[in-house]
């Protein structure tokens, strides 16, 4: 697998919503977190920068989602629920993004997946701790 991807297109299960991204760090970025959300969802999510996202299609059907502090901002379709991407709370000036969603791509294309703290959030302790990491091993 290429990690050094630069820009790929990406869409929710259905189709309805199509999406073309530049990544700030092709898929090096990769990560999962422990907030009570992501923990539901259970998404393995690269970064883009604000203006790299760009949708081609289905802007009209996406869906926002807010809890909490109501700063992060998360996106899914609304014909499939698929979650697509979201703008971060951590860091509003990027989103991070549904490596599931993304074209050739696969959660279980990665050995490891870091883990970070997302009960203790960075932007209440003012750091992003690595509290694990997920591993996936096929089967033989």
């Amino acid at each position: 697998m290429n990690f050094d991807v630069e820009e790929v297109k990406g869409a929710c299960h259905c189709g309805s919503v199509r999406f073309r991204v530049k990544l700030s760090d092709g898929l090096h970025s990769a990560s999962r977190c422990t907030c009570s959300y992501c923990r539901m969802r259970g998404v393995v999510g690269v970064s883009a920068k604000l203006p790299d996202l760009e949708i081609l299609q289905g802007e009209d059907v996406l869906t926002l989602y807010q809890f909490n502090t109501n700063t992060a901002k998360h996106y899914f379709c609304s014909k499939c629920g698929v979650y697509t991407h979201h703008q971060r709370r951590s860091d509003p000036n990027q989103y991070g993004i549904n490596v599931a969603c993304l074209e050739g791509i696969s959660p279980f294309d990665f050995e490891e997946i870091p883990v970070t703290d997302g009960v203790n959030h960075p932007s209440d302790v003012g750091k992003n701790d690595l509290v694990g990491v997920l591993k996936f091993i096929p089967a033989k």
